[in-house]
């Protein structure tokens, strides 16, 4: 059952890019760290990083569905690293405008967004029925089966995670230069 209207979700999932793009210019106008808030903070995105990599290395989109590594706990793993990236940025930049920001846009985009995804995938793979049921959807819990799956480079690579590490090298970099 859909939470969010079909148009509503389809009209929004283009706004994500856009959205982001916005997000970032507000970070960087908003943003005032200290070194300890930098500290805090980017520990907590750096744990989103590797959630974000580790679900990237056992995500061969379309082909398989994805039930191991991180997709055993959670079956948005790359939703919950992105917002954590978010969260440890947001402790970082010391500006809480931000964090309603941030919630806003994950509330309001993002898991439509989600929605729609699952609803491609229950089409796809008629095993994900079961697996959505034994899997929440952004809360991790302990897996109820074990996987033999591994992360592979090539999947990392392939789904082009290294992209979401230069973006945060990137904030990083704007983020210490303004501490200074």
């Amino acid at each position: 059952m859909a939470r969010f209207p079909k148009r509503y979700a389809d009209a929004v999932a283009k706004l994500r890019v856009p959205g982001g793009f916005l997000l970032v210019a507000a970070f960087g106008w908003l943003a005032a760290p200290t070194v300890g808030s930098l500290t805090l903070g980017v520990p907590v995105s750096i744990l989103g990083l590797c959630l974000r990599g580790w679900a990237a290395g056992h995500l061969a989109k379309n082909t398989t569905l994805a039930r191991g590594g991180p997709y055993a706990w959670l079956r948005n793993p790359l939703y919950l690293g992105t917002l954590t990236v978010a969260a440890g940025l947001v402790i970082a930049a010391r500006e809480w405008t931000l964090a309603a920001l941030f919630a806003g846009v994950f509330g309001l985009i993002y898991l439509p967004v989600i929605e729609l995804e699952e609803q491609h995938l229950r089409k796809l793979f008629p095993e994900f029925a079961e697996y959505e049921r034994n899997v929440p959807m952004l809360i991790p819990a302990r897996p109820r089966e074990s996987s033999a799956a591994r992360f592979s480079w090539p999947l990392y690579r392939k789904n082009e995670e290294y992209n979401a590490l230069f973006g945060f090298l990137l904030g990083l970099g704007w983020l210490l230069w303004r501490s200074a």
